[in-house]
This record gives C-alpha cells, sequence and structure tokens, in this order.
C-alpha cells in the first residue's frame, strides 16, 4: 500500500469530491458475500489512502449514497476520513459534522413527503412486492423482511396501512418476483419520481421526495462550501448516480465506474475502470496528479 500526500490547497483549488459507496467506493459493499452486515464488502487500501490524502489536502470529500445514515456512518470510520457533509438516503438526508452529535454527525437538512399516493399505486402494479419508508427522523417500517445491509437498524413490521400518512424520506419497494428490466418497466408506467437499481439479484426500487436526489443535495453543499462548479468532481456507477453524474459533468468531472449500465455511463463527462479495476482510483489520479 502507497501513502500518498499533497501539498494543502488554497481556496481557489479547493475540489468537492462526490463519492458514491457501493461499487464506487465500496465493492461488494451488499448482497452476496456481505449478508446484513453495512460493514461488509471491501475497500481498496491505496484508494482509501488516496481519499484520505485529498481531505488532508482541504479538498471537500462528500459521501454521497443511497445508503440510510445507519449504514453510511461505519464505511466512513472505515475510510478513515472526518467529512463535514455526508449525504445519504440518495439526497434525502445531509448530514453536517458536528463534534457534540452521536457520531459525530447532526441531521443538517432531511426532505420528507408523504409517501401514500406512491405506495398504493405501485400495489396495484406489484402485488408481490414488499413496502418499506425510512421515516424524516431515521426509523424504518416494513411489511415484510427485505435485504437490510443499506437500510437503518431501528426497524419495525407493519402492515401496508400502516405505511400511509407517515412522513418518509424514502419509499423501498423490493421485489424478488421480477428481473430488474421487468420492474422499472412496471414502475415507468405508473409515472413517479423514482429512482431503481438492483441489489445482488433483487430488484430494488428507492422513492425520494419529488426533486430530491443525490445532484439537489449536494448542489446545496457546493454553494454553503463556496466552490466552483468548475472544481466538482463525482464519481458513482448506479442509476441512482444519474442525476448526479449529470449535475458534475455539466462544467466538472463526473466519472461512472466501468460496471455501469450504458444509461449511467452515457450522461458522465469520461469512464474509468470497473470497481474491480480500481477505477475510482484511476480517475482520482488522473484529476489530481500528485496522488500517483
Amino acid at each position: 500500500m502507497t501513502t500518498p500526500s499533497l501539498q494543502a490547497v488554497s481556496a481557489a483549488e479547493r475540489h468537492l469530491i462526490a463519492l458514491d459507496l457501493d461499487g464506487t467506493v465500496l465493492s461488494h459493499g451488499f448482497g452476496e458475500g456481505a449478508g446484513d452486515d453495512p460493514n461488509g464488502g471491501r475497500i481498496d487500501p491505496d484508494l482509501a489512502a488516496a481519499i484520505r490524502a485529498l481531505e488532508a489536502a482541504g479538498h471537500e470529500v462528500v459521501i454521497a449514497t443511497g445508503r440510510s445514515v445507519d449504514a453510511t456512518l461505519p464505511i466512513v470510520e472505515r475510510l478513515g476520513i472526518r467529512p463535514q457533509w455526508v449525504v445519504a438516503a440518495n439526497g434525502a438526508v445531509t448530514l453536517k459534522r458536528d463534534a457534540l452529535a452521536p457520531r459525530a454527525y447532526r441531521r443538517e437538512m432531511v426532505e420528507a413527503f408523504d409517501p401514500s399516493d406512491a405506495l398504493q399505486k405501485i400495489r396495484t402494479q406489484l402485488v408481490t412486492a414488499r413496502f418499506a419508508v425510512e421515516l424524516a427522523d431515521g426509523g424504518f417500517l416494513y411489511t415484510e423482511q427485505i435485504p437490510t445491509g443499506t437500510l437503518p437498524a431501528e426497524q419495525r413490521q407493519v402492515t401496508f396501512d400502516e405505511l400511509l400518512g407517515v412522513q418518509a424520506s424514502r419509499v423501498v419497494v423490493v421485489s424478488p418476483d421480477h428481473r430488474l428490466e421487468e420492474f422499472v418497466g412496471a414502475v415507468r408506467t405508473l409515472g413517479l419520481t423514482h429512482v431503481s437499481y438492483a441489489v445482488g439479484t433483487t430488484s430494488w426500487l428507492d422513492i425520494a421526495p419529488d426533486g430530491v436526489t443525490k445532484a439537489s443535495a449536494l448542489e446545496v453543499v457546493r454553494e454553503r462550501v463556496g466552490i466552483d462548479a468548475s472544481r466538482v468532481f463525482a464519481a458513482g456507477d448506479g442509476r441512482n448516480d444519474i442525476d448526479m453524474l449529470t449535475w458534475a459533468s455539466r462544467r466538472g468531472d463526473g466519472v461512472a465506474m466501468g460496471q455501469a449500465v450504458p444509461e449511467v455511463q452515457k450522461v458522465a463527462a469520461r469512464v474509468t475502470g470497473t470497481i474491480e479495476e480500481n477505477g475510482l482510483l484511476t480517475a482520482l489520479q488522473q484529476r489530481f496528479p500528485g496522488l500517483v
């Protein structure tokens, strides 16, 4: 393992570096081989060292993930970084570092909505699906057990009707009986704002508040820290990264991982190697030559 070091950057040189976790930083972080352990999966030591070096040099490293807060902070701790901002639940929850808060982060911004309409529409199309709601306060309600590796620790099983009328930061729908293509096709007919992706062999759907994405949360962070859009670097691999990569690529550097599906790759400014090829490290070294 190498230990890169970078010179401290000036305010005019600081970048906002937004990193997805599963499939970008973390390999096999959920699904086969990881079970329900949110700390499962492998982080390449050289990649972790590079991320720490970028943070130490003064760049604004921001983790941006679809994971819940409970499943995100252990990975941040494993990376050995102390970012000021963390974006979870696909942009619905933004954390800010606070030494007095539990695990040193407080909920700075939470987007919430009533999921009733979305849930009832989906249930008419996907009658065998399993439904869950991540609450604005961090709790999690579910109708049937679903893979939990990226979800909150505090969970409670309820009836479908008990999911209606709550304040949610996202809706989760899992359908083991459908291939992802069938699942996405069924959901598209409903006209919902949604993000869909596969977790292992399971078709998985996230629905966020209208207009809320990783990109919307990251733009708020970018404005708060005063970094120009031309100095944005973002990397991801899933359909839930499409808005983030589009946002970053407008004036900055949006990087799709090599294993990403074509619809993700086409919105990125460039495509790097796969997670197995340590593609994120390659992309960071190309953007920040001092890491080599």
